[in-house]
């Protein structure tokens, strides 16, 4: 009776359903559910991957196959199958890999990918002085490490050495000379080596670019403190080397005789190569690097910021593979290198991609971020709620340092925070939300610290009312998203219901094959042998054996006696007209002539002749199997089509051009 009374009312209805829109008529209905003209079109066009005129037939042919399909999904839906939590699982995991390109904002990005690659075409060289700061420091602080660093920039701009003062105040603990492992490595004076796009942090980096060599940066500050950056060297970037060197090192502390000694220990090996010693044979006997000597001195791929500069000024001065330096020296010894291979930068379209995926993981994303969430709060509205606000501030204390705070009664919290769009925010999400994050610090200012909490939190919220709005706003994330949605129900019905039913259900295929037997016929085939060789010199033997009667097994051990590389075979029951090889030779008895085929000597045996006959269900399970699961399909949807009546508005149909 309901399924009769919804055939009524979808037949009362349907002139209001179908001119409801002049512009966008309902075209069919399937069940209860109405499908309009500019639905059915904007998916017929884009499974319209031949680009193939829209006519009568052609849409006639789609509309039966999408009819089809949309009874399948309506029946998962009455199955309840859209609730089952692998399914929303799986829908959600599509829906956050689809919304990932809507949330972020697309001017930024693009800005910060082509910023990204002019900085990838320079390995830049630079020095540094820190005085640490933490990232939620109190405005106090903060102003004292800032007086400090201009202070200090004073100092190198009244004519003292960058160097110098460098190893007198950084609290970069690098700058300074320290004791490892018995020797003393001498600090890097500030020298932070080369580098290039993404090797350091956003601000850091920009600075970097942004000052001429020699120049000595304003303060940057970073999540690190305050810095002073001076550039040394600008250079073409190397992008990815891998070398060879051969390295005889400083043990304990660096002594005149020391250096003097290794200087002429490398000499002689670099004179050894010279007169005709291979650069292998010479690392593997002399170099003093564990990890590469018995490599050949091979290392692994590296760009400019792997390696110490010294070692990179060396390589980037090597221009032809095979290129071998004369020795050099660094604080870990004495070096001879040999290029191996590069990898240079390519071209915007090249490394687009990877930039993409490098500034997701990188700081500057945030960039992005927080211009994406200035416009959805300037797009939607943003309003504040001063009191939720403030006493939601309260209830944070100290304690957050220690990453285990607690708010006795946050279930209290229940005021509004702020409001995006039409939605409220209350106290306890963000309290919540500070809970989760808390982590162990070092205790800063407690006021920036909840300043910082909050305006992360603002940016999430912000980003997920956005990702609540686009199936409202973008036509087309919406439609793959019931692509998705349909897709993923058909597939698990199907295999259900089909795929998987037909391949257990041995008795109904059993029957299915014995109905269809006469569908599965072989034609007439040939029981044969197909020789094939990768030496010609021993085609000639073989053939005499075949024709003499010889089995295969005593034509293989004849020829392949010791090698089995020479000769295979293939023996089986070839069908006419089935195989290439066969296809080459006369259909009949015997052994026949050799021939060349994709580059191989071959000859084939025909042994006998079978007529047509029957194919077991052994022979043809597959294709019975495919048959058998098209036969329920047919079925199943006779059935779906009682089940959810289809009713199509055949005026609509007819003005699809």
């Amino acid at each position: 009776m309901k399924i009769h009374r919804i055939v009524a009312l979808v037949a009362i209805l349907w002139g209001g359903l179908a001119f409801a829109q002049d512009n966008n008529p309902v075209i069919l209905t399937i069940g209860d559910e109405s499908v309009t003209k500019n639905e059915f079109v904007a998916v017929y066009q884009k499974n319209n991957m031949d680009g193939e005129a829209m006519d009568q037939k052609s849409v006639a042919e789609y509309l039966d196959l999408y009819v089809k399909f949309k009874l399948k999904v309506a029946e998962a839906k009455a199955l309840g199958m859209d609730t089952i939590p692998s399914f929303v699982s799986e829908l959600e995991g599509y829906r956050e890999q689809l919304a990932k390109s809507y949330l972020i904002d697309e001017e930024t990005n693009k800005q910060l990918i082509e910023e990204a690659y002019q900085r990838q075409q320079e390995d830049l060289r630079a020095s540094h002085i820190l005085i640490r700061l933490d990232k939620n420091a109190a405005p106090k602080d903060t102003l004292a490490a800032y007086h400090k660093i201009v202070g200090i920039r004073k100092r190198i701009l009244a004519g003292e050495d960058f160097a110098t003062v460098a190893m007198q105040v950084s609290e970069d603990p690098s700058a300074k000379d320290r004791e490892t492992k018995g020797r003393t490595i001498p600090g890097n004076k500030g020298d932070l080596g080369y580098f290039t796009v993404f090797d350091m942090v956003y601000p850091f980096e920009t600075a970097a670019y942004q000052t001429a060599i020699g120049e000595i940066s304003e303060p940057v500050r970073t999540d690190f403190g305050y810095h002073l950056l001076k550039v040394t060297h600008r250079k073409p970037a190397m992008g990815k080397v891998q070398a060879a060197h051969i390295l005889l090192k400083y043990e304990g502390a660096k002594t005149a005789a020391q250096e003097q000694e290794l200087h002429k220990l490398i000499d002689e090996v670099y004179a050894k190569i010279q007169d005709g010693m291979t650069f292998e044979e010479a690392a593997a006997t002399y170099s003093e690097d564990p990890g590469s000597a018995q490599k050949g001195g091979v290392l692994p791929w590296f760009s400019s910021n792997r390696m110490i500069p010294e070692f990179i000024e060396v390589v980037s001065n090597l221009k032809e593979k095979g290129e071998i330096s004369e020795p050099f020296e660094t604080i870990y010894g004495w070096h001879i290198v040999k290029l191996i291979d590069t990898k240079p930068i390519g071209s915007f379209e090249e490394e687009k991609e990877n930039i993409k995926s490098r500034l997701a993981r990188s700081d500057r994303s945030n960039k992005s971020k927080e211009s994406l969430t200035q416009k959805v709060l300037a797009e939607y509205g943003f309003k504040e709620y001063p009191r939720g606000k403030e006493t939601a501030f309260a209830a944070i204390n100290d304690q957050i340092f220690t990453g285990k705070m607690k708010i006795e009664n946050i279930n209290s919290f229940q005021k509004p925070l702020f409001r995006i769009g039409d939605k409220d925010i209350l106290q306890i999400t963000f309290l919540e939300y500070v809970l989760d994050n808390q982590k162990l610090t070092n205790p800063a200012s407690l006021s920036a610290t909840i300043a910082s909490f909050y305006k992360k939190f603002i940016e999430k919220e912000a980003i997920a009312y956005e990702n609540s709005k686009l199936e409202e706003k973008y036509p087309e994330f919406k439609q793959l998203m019931q692509e998705y949605h349909d897709g993923i129900l058909l597939f698990d019905l199907m295999d259900k219901k089909i795929w998987s039913y037909a391949i257990k259900d041995t008795t109904g295929l059993k029957a299915f094959y014995a109905a269809h037997r006469d569908d599965y016929i072989w034609k007439e085939r040939a029981e044969a042998t197909i020789y094939t060789f990768t030496n010609d010199g021993a085609v000639k033997k073989a053939r005499k054996m075949a024709k003499g009667g010889s089995s295969v097994e005593d034509i293989l051990n004849a020829v392949n006696a010791g090698s089995a590389l020479i000769l295979t075979t293939e023996t089986d029951k070839f069908e006419k007209g089935s195989n290439e090889i066969l296809n080459k030779v006369s259909w009949k008895k015997g052994v026949s002539k050799s021939f060349t085929h994709k580059g191989k000597t071959l000859f084939v045996q025909i042994y006998n002749f079978l007529p047509p006959s029957p194919k077991e269900l052994s022979e043809c399970r597959g294709l019975a199997i495919s048959d058998y699961q098209k036969q329920l399909e047919e079925e199943w949807v006779n059935e779906l089509r009682k089940k959810y009546p289809v009713r199509v508005n055949e005026q609509v149909l007819r003005s699809i051009q």
